[in-house]
């Protein structure tokens, strides 16, 4: 088996709000652009949005670590975001944890590292 590439694909109800909120708070770039089906990029990571979401929330299972956790959570709910918990400590790990959800009805997890 060649393996070209692995997406990670989040629904989406709006393409145009998800695509802004993705590259604007998120800082991803978007590599490609359409109604039902656009990628966005860090890296080689590759998230794809899949047009025809319902917007009920779906834990996605998606982790993106970041500096300053809690100023990235202030940015999400400032780009039309959600925190559902945290930012909090892990107690005897060295990391801190928030859930959020996106404008689509995505959950995602956001971690920083402590101290």
């Amino acid at each position: 088996m060649e393996i070209r590439s692995v997406k990670y694909m989040l629904m989406v109800q709006d393409m145009e709000r998800a695509i802004k909120f993705y590259r604007d708070v998120i800082g991803l770039e978007v590599r490609s652009e359409s109604p039902m089906w656009s990628e966005m990029g860090f890296g080689k990571v590759i998230i794809a949005l899949h047009g025809g979401g319902s917007g009920v929330v779906n834990d996605t299972g998606l982790n993106i670590e970041v500096a300053d956790l809690d100023t990235a959570c202030a940015e999400i709910v400032s780009g039309g975001g959600k925190v559902t918990s945290g930012p909090e400590d892990r107690t005897g790990e060295s990391i801190r944890l928030a859930r959020l959800v996106d404008t689509e009805g995505n959950s995602f997890g956001m971690a920083a590292q402590a101290g």
